[in-house]
Order: C-alpha cells, then sequence, then structure tokens
C-alpha cells in the first residue's frame, strides 16, 4: 500500500498539519494508522516555509515504511497533488487531505476500491448535522449516482452519507497527469471527484470508523476521541462494542404503523440520546421489524425514504446512527394486498437475531458487550437471545408484554436518554 497526504493545504497555515492533537501532531496519526494498515511507502506534499515537518518524522523508517517528501512553493491544491503522484506512483493509492484526524482500516478500504475497479472511491459515513455537508447519494453496491452540496436546500430525504478528506485512487487515474510540466492549482473534490461522479466511476466506501476534520474551535473535542479510546475503538479491525435501539417507540413517537414518510416523528429525547452513543466507544444501530412491507401497507422504496426522514431529523439535532437494520417479513398470511414472498418465517424477525448477527458480522461487533434498547419484552427476548445486557423503556409501546412477557430486562427506565445513561455509568464503573 502506499499513499499520498496533502499537507500544504491552500488557506490554512503551512504548518496546520502539525497541530497538536492528545500529545501528536495531526499529522503523526495520519502516518500512524496508515503504517498500521500495512502502508510501506507515504508521499507528503508540504510547504518549503514548513521543511521542519521533514526533520519531525524523517525517512519514516520509525514508523516502519518510507516518507517522501515535496516541498511546494506554493499550494497546488489537493487536486493539482495528483500531479505529483503520477510522477512517482505506478499502483492505485490513498490520499489523504492533511487536516483529517482518523484511525481507518486503509488495507479494506483499498481492497473495496480495487474490487469495483473504480476510478476514485471516497470513504463516506454518517455525520451530525448533515444538512450542512457534502452529501453522497449511492446504490446499495457504493456506486454514487450523485452528490449533495452542502448548505443547499433539499426536497427529498437521503441518506446520511458525507465525504471528503479520505479517498482511494486508482493508478489509470494519474494517467491524465503525466504529462503536465508543472501542477495545477485544483480542489480534488470539485475537480476531479465529481466528474468521475459524472462519469459512473466513482464509488462510496461505507465506514463507522473515526474520521473528522481539524477546524477552528474543535480541537479539543478531537483530542478527547484520542483520548478516550474513540477513534481507536471504530476502526474495522476493532472487535466494537453497539447499543442496539428499536425504532418504534424509542427512537420516533409509538403510534400507528408508519406507512408514509412524514408520519415518522422523533421522540423529544432521541436525538440528544443519540448524540451521547456518538461521542462514546459504542456504536448506534437500530434494529427494526417492518411488517408493513410484508403485509402490502408500504414498499421497501418508501421504507428506505421513511429511514432517510428518519436519519434527517436524527441529524438536525446533531446526531446519526452507525448502522440500520430492517426485517420486512411477516409469517401470518391473509392480509389484503400482502406480498406472497415476503410472508415467511424468516430468521432476521425479533425475537430471532438474524439482524443483530449481520450487523455483527458488519462492524465486527461482539454482541456480549453490547446492550439492547427497546419498549417491548419482546425486544427484551431478542436481546437475551443474542447474549446483550437489555433495557425496557416504558414510554413507547402501550402494551410491551403482549408477547414473551416472561422476558426480564436488566434495566427498566422512561425513555432511551435515561437508558444510555445508565449504559454509559456502567462503562465508568468498569
Amino acid at each position: 500500500m502506499i499513499a499520498l497526504i496533502q499537507a500544504n493545504l491552500a488557506g490554512k497555515s503551512p504548518r496546520f498539519c502539525m497541530t497538536p492533537i492528545a500529545g501528536k501532531p495531526l499529522l503523526q496519526w495520519q502516518i500512524e494508522s496508515l503504517a498500521r494498515s500495512g502502508a510501506r511507502f507515504i508521499l507528503v506534499l508540504c510547504s518549503k516555509e514548513a521543511s521542519d515537518i521533514q526533520d519531525t518524522f524523517g525517512d519514516g523508517s520509525k514508523f516502519g515504511l518510507k516518507i517522501s517528501y515535496v516541498l511546494e512553493e506554493r499550494p497546488s491544491g489537493t487536486g493539482g497533488a495528483m500531479y505529483y503522484a503520477a510522477k512517482t506512483f505506478k499502483e492505485s493509492f490513498v490520499f489523504l487531505e492533511g487536516d483529517v484526524l482518523l484511525d481507518v482500516d486503509f488495507d479494506a478500504f483499498l481492497k473495496a476500491h480495487k474490487k469495483h475497479d473504480a476510478i476514485i472511491t471516497a470513504l463516506a459515513r454518517p455525520v451530525p448535522s448533515p444538512e450542512a455537508s457534502d452529501m453522497l447519494v449511492a446504490r446499495e453496491d457504493g456506486k454514487i449516482l450523485k452528490i449533495l452540496p452542502g448548505g443547499e436546500k433539499r426536497e427529498e430525504y437521503y441518506e446520511n452519507l458525507s465525504y471528503g478528506g479520505v479517498y482511494a485512487v486508482s493508478k489509470f487515474f494519474l494517467e491524465t497527469f503525466a504529462d503536465m510540466e508543472e501542477p495545477i492549482e485544483m480542489d480534488f473534490a470539485d475537480d476531479l471527484f465529481a466528474p468521475s461522479v459524472a462519469v459512473e466511476g466513482a464509488y462510496a466506501y461505507r465506514s463507522a470508523e473515526y474520521v473528522r476534520r481539524l477546524d477552528e474551535g474543535n480541537q479539543k473535542e478531537l483530542e478527547e476521541a484520542v483520548e478516550k479510546g474513540v477513534m481507536f475503538s471504530r476502526n474495522r479491525r476493532s472487535v466494537k462494542r453497539a447499543i442496539f435501539l428499536d425504532r418504534d417507540g424509542v427512537l420516533n413517537v409509538f403510534g400507528n404503523f408508519v406507512t408514509k414518510p412524514e408520519m415518522l416523528n422523533l421522540k423529544d429525547d432521541a436525538a440528544d440520546a443519540l448524540k451521547k452513543i456518538n461521542a462514546s466507544t459504542y456504536l448506534a444501530v437500530c434494529i427494526t421489524n417492518q411488517p408493513v412491507v410484508a403485509r402490502g401497507e408500504t414498499t421497501i422504496e418508501t421504507l428506505t425514504e421513511i429511514h432517510y426522514r428518519l436519519q434527517d431529523l436524527l441529524g438536525a439535532g446533531g446526531a446519526y446512527l452507525d448502522g440500520l437494520y430492517y426485517c420486512p417479513h411477516h409469517p401470518d398470511k391473509g392480509f389484503p394486498g400482502e406480498v406472497p414472498e415476503l410472508k415467511i418465517d424468516c430468521d432476521c424477525r425479533k425475537p430471532k437475531i438474524g439482524l443483530l448477527l449481520r450487523a455483527k458480522k458488519d462492524f465486527n461487533i461482539d454482541l456480549a458487550s453490547s446492550w439492547f434498547v427497546g419498549d417491548t419484552h419482546q425486544d427484551v427476548q431478542t436481546g437475551i437471545n443474542a447474549g446483550c445486557r437489555t433495557i425496557l423503556i416504558t414510554s413507547g409501546d402501550p402494551n410491551p408484554s403482549a408477547k414473551y412477557k416472561e422476558a426480564e430486562p436488566d434495566y427498566i427506565c422512561e425513555n432511551l436518554a435515561e437508558a444510555v445513561d445508565i449504559i454509559l455509568s456502567q462503562e465508568k464503573k468498569n
């Protein structure tokens, strides 16, 4: 694996990448993450005014790899950096912008990029306040359909899928720059990534890993993510803990079956509770039965829009889900308009644990260290079946004991906010 880091960022001080984060320069966190993923060579672009960067990191031998440097007279921009890559690299590579704090399994990222034979692959993840961020619209397989610029009004609901700062770039893409005599200042996202989307050559690599830009005012937040272990806990290679959440009655207001996006209304405490999870070493993963699809009361496409609205409402409150899994099946037949192929006894309908096993595989989750929070004893039984600890909240389903009333939770509380506080207090004790 080889990598390019553009540390000479236009509009930022020449030594911005050396901003200390929990005792180390930001650039060092990037180098160490690449080294843990097996990188053997890194090309770092920095300003001549910041030549001490070269003195700090040397030839890279202390990190177990080789580092070379280009000292730019003036910033070539994140796009212009490809000029130097074309002069140096003969294979696909990882490209990082030098203002991003991260811990990523770059080996898995680059393998996914090569699997799709993509021009460019962007590491994409959910973020708080998605309306202010550039977002991606992508198919389930990751192919990007379009880019939604941040700050623009959006008439529809979309997946919370942001990007920026971390890319994989194919070697054949560099042929564009091979004959250039000098770098041309360009922005990678606007001038190179967006055109790749337009020709259907760009993919999104969905990830829950920690990737955050260093901006004015958020240095303390990034330092806490390092010091509390949040950054490392989210690496794909790390065994993770999750707080599994039922949807109806836990995240959104319990009522009639939600069959249209406008019927879903967020509970008052949901966003603030999820913000606490997002700032912890736990993943927030929604697990929900949605038999309305099998009964023909809504479609998979509409259910997707419903879940995009859920993500949008959470995002407006500064929170996000790391994952969302649903069961569209129902075992009982005889409903008007039902979908026959979905009327089955599946392995994913709670209290069965098929959805949790999928999440376990996708995120490398240790179920025994995880929690299940729901508003029915059926949710509690699901958690018990998976080996999780459980919490029953009382402000959701008015008839929580309709099924599996013998399932006893570890804790009972009123709402999600209280449940999260219980879980995080347990973490402090341990």
